[in-house]
Parts: structure tokens; C-alpha cells; sequence
């Protein structure tokens, strides 16, 4: 072990009472530059694709391929990082940001200054993007392990939480700073080269003050939603089964996606994420046609920006004010918010203005930030704990799936007609409701103690 660890905690050999603070800032740091990163190329991407003179639709399709690696490597991952350490793999996570973001940035440069055409330089784009999709996603579960790894039971939770709040702060950090970042020279893909630049800075930090870990026992992985999903739930969701470390294990029969017990969750969430991510798919398209900015994509970065950052914090709100504070269960925050979200969705649908469109995206945000937790929590009170780690991987492909096909979906839908589009999402949140009062337990029996 390198100098400068906390004493281990005698009552748990192998633990520590808590981290130090500046290890603490330290993979906090990795998490949220990739957050912010991405959230930061989504609200450019719809003012390049304008500038490439390349349809909406292909401009969201960019990112399916990436999307669909990141659902089937992010259980790989988590598996290798209890095998080989986690200060490796949050090391490759990264490395694949980095290379993914710098040569995405050197495409869409090259396309912006016409040494690609529109198509070619979305090829490119998406093959680059895949690298995120494969490597990126070896971080996430890799960090959340080496916290629960080296604290105490009485520590863990803060520290996690601690440490999963930073993909919520990323998604109001990255559209913020993007505007910034748009330089001379570089233009519209300057925030691709600040991030790649910032990530370059911390990945060094992790390399040189982050000491190798040997854990003393294996402490799983979460599998986390890709940080450019937008997922709203960035808590871990085996936290119960991290801390169970030293009890036995015990054998569990193969869960199935069509489990009775979870499948209004299920079913909840696959609809629900669809809804979020064509919602999210079309947001920067229509901040252009709304305020007649077609024909200047540059100044249709910033104001995208601030629509996005509104819904991160309505999103943070939720998830940081209103559940703990009203002790919503699981199933009054899951109707409860893709109420919400249809409501914010009928708006978006009518709004006109910057100010209007922005305070539609903030309900809808605040609704799907009350949704997204709400389900996953149903999905994993509804199953034994024995089962938590099987149900996790089911409802992070649940998430993940939403992504590949939805946003691509919904850009097509609105740039056929808007309406048609609108009532597309608003289908899937009434269908959400009418199945979510028919099937899902009560909070009171739900929350009741399972085996």
C-alpha cells in the first residue's frame, strides 16, 4: 500500500474509515469532466450538423453505435475491475474519452473547414465516438468500486453519493462552459479540444496521486448509464450489496427481462427512457427553428447551452431536493414525474421564445428526474437481495437501450412534423401512466423488507 493512507478500521480489516479528501476531489474530478464533456458536445452538435448543411436526423444517428458499446462493455468493465484493480480502469476509461474526444474534434474540424464532406465527416465522427462507447464506459463502475472498496460502512454511502453527484454537476458544468470555449481558429469544436486538454491534466493526476489498489476484497462495480444519455439516476444501484462484502455468496438462479416481479418497471423505464431521449434528441434543433438561427449556427451554441443547463439543475433539484425531502417511494416519483414531463413536453410543443422553451425543458427535466429514480428503485425493491446484481444489469441495459434507436427516432419524427413528433413522447408518458396505476406495487407493500 502507498504512504499515506487512513488507518484501517479494526472493526473491518482491509477497510478504511474514510478517504482523504483530496482522493476524494480526485475521482470526483474523473467522473465529471466526462459528464461535462459530453453534455457540452451535445450543445454544439446541433449548430455543426447545421453548418456541415447535414440533416438533423444523421446528426443524432451519430451517436447509436457509441450507445449500443456502452450498454454491452460497461459489465465487462465492471468485471475487469474487480480482476485487475480499479485505478487501471478508470486509466482506459480515460484514455478512450481522450482519444474518442480529440480525433471527434479533429473530424468535425475538418469537416467544418472542408476537407470532408458533411457525410464522411459524420462517418468519422461516429467511428471515433465508438472509442467512448468501448472505453469510456471502464470508468464509472471502476471509480465507484475503489470508493467502496477502501471506506467503512459508515462512510460508504456519503462517499458514494458524493462521488455519483458528479455526473449531475458534469451535465450543468458542460453546457455552461461550452459557449466559452468556442475559440478563434477552432471555432464550434473548441470545446472538444478543452475537454480533451482537461481530461489530458487529469488523467496524469490519476496516474501520479492516486496510489495502486490491492483491495482487500471485492467490492463490484456499479454499471452506470452513459453520461451522455442523460440518465437522471447516477446513483449507484447495488449499494446494498456493496455492503454485504464479507457475507458468503450464494448462488442465484439466472434472471430473465420478462421477471413478473420487475416487469412494470421494466416496461415503465423502456418507455419513460424513450420519451427522455427523443426529447433530448430533438432540444437543440428546435432552439435553432424556434429563434431563427438556422443561418447562424454559431450563435445557436449559447443560447442551446442555457436550455440544456436549466434542465441539468431541474434535474439535480429533483433528485437533491424533492425526493428526499417529500420521501417520495418509488411509485409516486415515477407517475409523478412522467406527469410532469408531459405536461413540460405539451409546452415544448408551443413554446416560442428562449425564456418559454427554456422553463418547458426544466419541467420536463425536474419530471424525468423524478421518473428515472423512481423506477430503478421499484425494479430493485421488487427483487430479493441475493437478485440486486442481476437487476442492476437489467435495468442499466434498460437504460442504455432507450438511447440507441429514440433520439434518431425522434429528430426524424419532428423534422417530418413537429406535431407528430410531440405526440409521439406524449404517448409514451400517458402509456407510462395508464400501465404504471394497473401494474406497479403500492409504495407501502413495496417498500415492505425482502429477502
Amino acid at each position: 500500500m502507498s504512504g499515506g493512507d487512513p488507518q484501517l478500521n479494526p472493526a473491518e480489516p482491509g477497510t478504511t474509515a474514510s478517504l482523504p479528501g483530496w482522493r476524494v476531489a480526485l475521482l470526483f474530478t474523473v467522473m465529471l469532466v466526462t459528464a461535462a464533456g459530453n453534455t457540452a458536445m451535445q450543445s454544439v452538435m446541433p449548430s455543426i450538423g447545421t453548418a456541415l448543411k447535414v440533416e438533423d436526423f444523421w446528426i443524432s444517428l451519430a451517436y447509436t453505435w457509441s450507445a449500443l458499446l456502452w450498454m454491452l462493455c460497461a459489465p465487462f468493465w465492471a468485471r475487469r475491475s474487480d480482476q485487475r484493480g480499479r485505478k487501471a480502469m478508470m486509466g482506459i476509461g480515460l484514455l478512450g474519452f481522450i482519444f474518442s474526444f480529440g480525433l471527434c474534434g479533429l473530424a468535425l474540424w475538418l469537416g467544418l473547414n472542408g476537407w470532408l464532406g458533411g457525410v464522411a465527416t459524420l462517418l468519422v465522427f461516429a467511428a471515433c465516438r465508438s472509442l467512448y462507447g468501448g472505453f469510456g464506459s471502464a470508468a464509472p463502475p471502476a471509480v465507484q468500486a475503489y470508493v467502496a472498496s477502501r471506506t467503512s460502512r459508515a462512510q460508504r454511502t456519503q462517499a458514494l453519493s458524493l462521488i455519483s453527484s458528479s455526473f449531475g454537476l458534469g451535465t450543468v458544468i458542460g453546457p455552461a462552459l461550452a459557449p466559452y470555449f468556442i475559440l478563434p481558429g477552432l471555432g464550434l469544436v473548441g470545446p472538444f479540444a478543452a475537454f480533451t486538454l482537461i481530461a489530458v491534466i487529469t488523467l496524469g493526476a490519476l496516474r501520479l496521486w492516486l496510489p495502486d489498489d490491492k483491495p482487500a476484497y471485492a467490492a463490484r462495480g456499479d454499471v452506470m448509464a452513459a453520461p451522455f444519455s442523460a440518465n437522471s439516476d447516477s446513483q449507484p444501484r447495488n449499494r446494498a450489496a456493496a455492503d454485504r462484502e464479507h457475507e458468503p455468496y450464494v448462488e442465484v438462479a439466472k434472471m430473465s427481462w420478462l421477471d413478473q416481479r420487475m416487469r412494470p418497471w421494466l416496461v415503465a423505464g423502456l418507455l419513460g427512457g424513450h420519451a427522455q431521449a427523443a426529447i433530448l434528441g430533438i432540444v437543440g434543433f428546435l432552439v435553432l427553428d424556434r429563434l431563427g438561427l438556422r443561418g447562424d449556427p454559431l450563435a445557436g451554441a449559447g443560447p442551446t447551452g442555457i436550455v440544456l443547463m436549466a434542465g441539468a439543475i431541474a434535474t439535480l433539484f429533483a433528485q437533491w431536493g424533492l425526493i428526499p425531502t417529500l420521501h417520495l417511494g418509488p411509485r409516486a416519483s415515477c407517475l409523478s414525474g412522467i406527469a410532469i414531463a408531459a405536461v413540460g413536453t405539451a409546452l415544448l410543443s408551443v413554446a416560442q421564445s428562449l425564456h418559454a422553451i427554456t422553463i418547458a425543458v426544466a419541467m420536463i427535466s425536474l419530471g424525468f428526474g423524478l421518473f428515472r429514480p423512481g423506477f430503478t428503485a421499484g425494479a430493485s425493491l421488487s427483487v430479493s437481495r441475493a437478485e440486486q446484481g442481476q437487476s442492476a444489469g437489467i435495468v442499466a441495459s434498460i437504460n442504455g437501450a432507450a438511447y440507441i434507436v429514440a433520439p434518431a427516432l425522434g429528430v426524424w419524427l419532428y423534422g417530418h412534423s413537429p406535431w407528430i413528433g410531440f405526440a409521439a413522447i406524449e404517448l409514451l408518458c400517458v402509456a407510462v401512466v395508464v400501465l404504471g396505476l394497473k401494474g406497479m406495487a403500492k409504495d407501502d407493500v413495496l417498500l415492505k423488507a425482502r429477502g
